[in-house]
């Protein structure tokens, strides 16, 4: 117990101190509008830039992830986002929130376990009409055992923990305090495996 309690206060005191000298990466993670945290990443010196540049919208109009332009941009609560055309831009700057990933661009599956971590562009799934991102197959397999016991989870822990917080701290503090229902990626890859064995 005293070992958990002494990498928890380590894990912290790092995290204060690297928010504190201002780390490129936590604060494209962290910005001040309300889409704090958000797996945004500093690109050609402009920061944040929401899943490092791959535009938002092309998931919704053309089932793809796909290269935004650094000319075809938007800002929206502080974070700058890319765009293929100017097409998507209009659809993005009429109705921003309808093609905002969930969560803030992280793995989706990752926020079942209270942790900001994760989320690659090319993995990823729209359900009821919303845009999830993943940390790859692997993850999304994950997510996909049981869709709404997941999303119940993630929805939990985003409302209650992670939205609004730092991402850094909230991710140490979740690595190191694991939640009730954690489960390693083997535990993971062996609910996967089962369910595929059963079709």
């Amino acid at each position: 117990m005293a070992t958990t309690l002494r990498r928890a206060a380590t894990v912290l005191a790092v995290g204060a101190m690297a928010s504190l000298m201002g780390c490129a990466a936590i604060n494209a993670q962290n910005p001040g509008g309300a889409l704090k945290p958000v797996n945004a990443h500093v690109v050609d010196e402009v920061s944040p830039v929401m899943l490092k540049g791959h535009d938002v919208v092309s998931y919704f109009t053309q089932n793809k992830h796909a290269m935004g332009s650094a000319q075809i941009t938007s800002q929206y609560e502080g974070v700058t986002f890319r765009f293929a055309n100017a097409e998507h831009k209009a659809l993005f700057d009429k109705e921003p929130t309808k093609y905002i990933p969930q969560f803030g661009g992280y793995c989706a599956n990752g926020i079942v376990y209270g942790i900001p971590w994760g989320g690659d562009a090319d993995t990823w799934m729209i359900q009821n009409g919303k845009l999830y991102i993943f940390g790859g197959q692997g993850s999304k397999d994950g997510f996909e055992v049981d869709i709404p016991a997941n999303m119940a989870l993630a929805e939990k822990y985003w409302a209650e923990e992670v939205k609004g917080s730092n991402s850094f701290i909230q991710r140490s503090k979740r690595l190191v305090f694991k939640v009730p229902h954690y489960k390693s990626g083997d535990d993971i890859a062996k609910l996967v495996a089962a369910k595929k064995a059963k079709g």
